[in-house]
């Protein structure tokens, strides 16, 4: 293990580079990110300003624009303002590895760049006292959800191997592609089942004619048994149901790859649709207020929103200028505080923001782990009482353009965490 490397940093570097999720959700950010990038090759700079000002606008403070706008004003000849953009990324704690890149050289002899220097070097420092709750020797596992049964043994669902996983003292497989696919995002029921949404995706081992299916199951963790299964109808062009939370009987779950919200309905075996496809970009994590009327649901490129459960409306929350509410995978709660792994900004974190008593805004929010040693894509947790335990290593990011993975991978690691502020 070691900590993040100077060239693991990056979310994108260029303008050029490939949105970090493929997805359904078309907005005026889209078109004005199409702008930017023609505006880049053609070397027409200031209407590459223009551009990402205009992305900006459709998407606040989203990091990617935030970047592409520094980058945008150095190549036009504005260093002091490309320098203060930067500076807005650092301040949300977001590194795009610019320091490094030949397009920013204007910078590097301006006043407050070695200060900014200094912040990013900043940023890398190890931030956390998590302990090291679980260490599997399981090779290319890749695991993604992670849950508890009332007796504490944990539950963890690989991605890779689609397998299901029991650790009462030794690991062992209770579930091995029996009846679903690559394991996702899972939660007990009060009943002793164990929810888990599940589809069929290249990453996942000899994935077969199966690609693409995706849905909901529950399974007995005594038995391994699939004792209910909710496929999706084909309601997009590509769909992928990536967590869950659950309500009574009732089942809500997000779809990233679709941008839908849904609510599966236990008894009557009905999907039933709370936001549209195509009105997210990508929901990831998801949990419901102390109240049950809510449910917060987190965009990985569009930040934090509450859905009403009683008419499906959404809220984006207000976010401080000091944090930044995008790239957040897995989503939990613990008290008025929203718990978030973010890997969808360098470098990966675990944060807690505190909300509002109306519960439409983050008031503030604290680093609770950040660049420790086992991380390699931290993804999803669980709280249990005052604690929080998250898959470390997911590895998803080691996955190459043919999906393979390397050799000598570790096995899956869950840290654990206080949430109480000292």
């Amino acid at each position: 293990m070691k900590l993040p490397t100077r060239s693991s940093r990056f979310l994108f570097v260029a303008v050029l580079a490939p949105l970090v999720v493929t997805c359904a959700f078309a907005d005026d950010y889209a078109a004005a990110r199409a702008e930017l990038v023609a505006a880049y090759q053609a070397q027409d700079y200031d209407a590459m300003v223009a551009a990402a000002r205009d992305s900006l606008d459709a998407r606040p403070d989203f990091p990617g624009a935030l970047f592409n706008l520094a980058l945008a004003e150095v190549l036009s000849g504005d260093s002091v303002a490309s320098l203060r953009t930067l500076n807005t990324l650092l301040t949300r704690g977001i590194d795009f590895g610019a320091d490094e890149m030949d397009e920013f050289a204007a910078l590097r002899d301006m006043p407050g760049w070695d200060a900014y220097r200094q912040g990013i070097e900043a940023l890398y420092k190890p931030v956390g006292e998590a302990q090291v709750a679980l260490e599997l020797d399981i090779d290319r596992f890749v695991p993604e959800g992670i849950a508890f049964d009332a007796n504490g043994n944990a539950y963890l669902g690989s991605i890779h191997q689609g397998q299901l996983i029991k650790v009462a003292g030794e690991p062992h497989i209770i579930s091995d592609r029996a009846g679903h696919w690559s394991v996702f995002g899972m939660r007990f029921h009060k009943d002793g089942g164990l929810w888990f949404a599940s589809a069929a995706i290249a990453q996942m081992a000899a994935v077969g004619e199966d690609e693409g299916k995706t849905g909901l199951f529950r399974i007995d963790p005594d038995t391994g048994n699939v004792t209910h299964s909710a496929i999706l109808p084909d309601n997009a062009d590509a769909q992928l149901l990536g967590d869950l939370v659950i309500k009574g009987n009732t089942v809500f779950t997000t779809d990233s790859l679709s941008g839908a919200v849904y609510q599966y309905d236990v008894a009557t075996r009905q999907f039933t649709t709370i936001v549209n496809p195509g009105e997210m970009g990508s929901p990831q994590g998801l949990v419901l207020d102390a109240s049950g009327q809510f449910l917060y649901v987190a965009d990985y490129i569009g930040g934090l929103y509450r859905l009403s459960l009683a008419n499906g409306s959404k809220v984006k929350l207000a976010v401080p200028d000091s944090t930044t509410d995008y790239g957040i995978d897995g989503l939990y709660r613990h008290g008025n505080e929203l718990i978030a792994i973010q890997n969808g900004i360098r470098p990966h974190r675990v944060v807690a923001y505190r909300l509002s008593d109306d519960g439409l805004s983050i008031e503030a929010s604290r680093t609770l782990a950040s660049n420790l040693p086992e991380f390699d894509e931290p993804t999803l947790g669980v709280v249990r009482g005052d604690d929080f335990y998250f898959v470390a290593n997911s590895h998803w990011n080691r996955f190459d353009a043919e999906n393979r993975l390397p050799d000598g991978l570790s096995g899956p690691i869950i840290l654990i965490l206080e949430l109480m502020p000292k």
